[in-house]
């Protein structure tokens, strides 16, 4: 049986482990234009703390040859869904049994105008390095953090968001919050935040939001809603509803945009998104499978979503293939720690997105250990996840202790108490 992925990523690369813990005898490969897995969360530390580029890098090849697998560094021209083979740009033409897409999508950023020349972001590895430069040498002025606007299709049933994901607005702003006034320099600078939405942070619900919130208006940050990018200049940032903002730094979460290549091979919806039913299984056609951002059903474009729609795919596929076994089922939630700059950190878990009840948000130094641990467990296991047992044993504690959450004090602040 042959199962061919596209994408190395943490969707990816999650579905391959998966496959290979089963007993059944796969013929495994995995392709990817990068040669490197990049970790996608530690990339804030890169753009406002200085990480090393190269300490969030994991080469691809070995970790997956040495389980068995067969890797391909090579990009996806063309997919013939109804013959079942695919052809690369290194002119190899592959067929496959099963298909699993989970290429992520593209970050559009040059559809801003202006974004080449005045623009910034930590989206991925060379645009971290490149606002790490800048954040260096930034003294005085004024910083603008958001969220572009991204276009979905309508073909499942998801939730219909405006931003994607903003959980790295937070992350940018708490960080430089708290770099500026290590440096000193917070009487000279301001930071305001804007979200092309009448909400900000709209995957989650009221509690989480309004304690986010507390803590910008603690911090003097900002927020602008309902302000859609349309240009950078040298000193501002210009909405479509003819406003702007005085801005000598713009940092921006980019559009999302998916690879070309999934509509011109009919298997996009009318934004290019590959829609899917819960079990991760195309619409139109048995063998295909969708994963990670690219699935029209992953809202938000969150890591952690990614990596449970790789198993709920990895499961429906050994249940097609040995007749035995259970699919998972589709029960995403919000789960990220947003890292504020030294000890400090918000681990949010929501499901209000998705009419559940839980809707928490713990700022203490605790999370900041958490997702710590987090991304050093990642990096030194070369992509693997946090055992199950953990991540759950996580989720317990967040409901154990859901009435406790405000009695936790953070390090970055002095109390009289302490």
């Amino acid at each position: 049986m042959k199962i061919i992925i596209i994408g190395g990523g943490f969707a990816g690369l999650r579905a391959y482990y998966r496959l290979k813990k089963s007993k059944e005898k796969l013929n495994i490969t995995v392709i990817d234009k990068r040669k490197q897995l990049l970790e996608k969360p530690a990339l804030p530390e890169v753009a406002f703390a200085g990480k090393s580029v190269k300490s969030v890098l994991i080469d691809l090849e070995p970790i997956i040859t040495h389980k068995g697998g067969k890797y391909i560094n090579a990009e996806v021209i063309k997919i013939n869904p109804k013959l079942n083979h695919l052809h690369l740009d290194n002119g190899d033409k592959i067929e496959y049994d099963y298909l699993i897409i989970a290429s992520g999508v593209i970050k559009d950023y040059y559809s801003i105008e202006g974004f080449k020349e005045f623009g910034y972001s930590m989206c991925d590895d060379i645009q971290s390095l490149k606002l790490w430069n800048k954040v260096k040498e930034f003294k005085k002025g004024n910083v603008v953090i958001g969220t572009a606007k991204s276009k979905f299709g309508t073909r499942v049933k998801a939730p219909k968001l405006i931003a994607p994901c903003e959980g790295p607005v937070g992350e940018a702003m708490f960080m430089l919050d708290y770099d500026f006034k290590k440096r000193k320099i917070d009487k000279e600078t301001s930071i305001n935040v804007f979200t092309p939405g009448e909400i900000f942070f709209e995957d989650v619900g009221n509690h989480v939001r309004e304690k986010v919130g507390k803590i910008m208006t603690d911090k003097n940050i900002t927020l602008h809603k309902n302000k859609v990018v349309t240009k950078i200049t040298k000193e501002e940032i210009h909405f479509s509803d003819s406003t702007s903002l005085p801005c000598d730094l713009a940092i921006i979460i980019p559009p999302y945009k998916p690879l070309p290549l999934f509509n011109n091979c009919n298997l996009g919806d009318e934004a290019g998104f590959i829609p899917t039913d819960k079990t991760m299984k195309h619409l139109d056609f048995d063998s295909i499978y969708a994963i990670g951002d690219i699935n029209a059903l992953a809202q938000p474009k969150l890591g952690h979503i990614a990596v449970h729609q790789a198993d709920i795919a990895v499961s429906a596929i050994l249940k097609e293939i040995t007749g035995k076994g259970t699919i998972i089922n589709y029960e995403p939630s919000i789960f990220c720690i947003m890292n504020m700059g030294g000890l400090d950190a918000t681990l949010i878990y929501s499901d209000k997105l998705y009419n559940g009840k839980n809707d928490l948000a713990f700022h203490n130094p605790i999370s900041r250990m958490m997702k710590w641990s987090f991304d050093s467990y990642y990096y030194f296991t070369k992509g693997h996840m946090f055992p199950d047992f953990a991540v759950e044993g996580m989720e317990r504690f967040l409901k154990l202790f859901k009435e406790d959450e405000d009695k936790y004090i953070p390090f970055n602040e002095k109390r009289d108490n302490l």
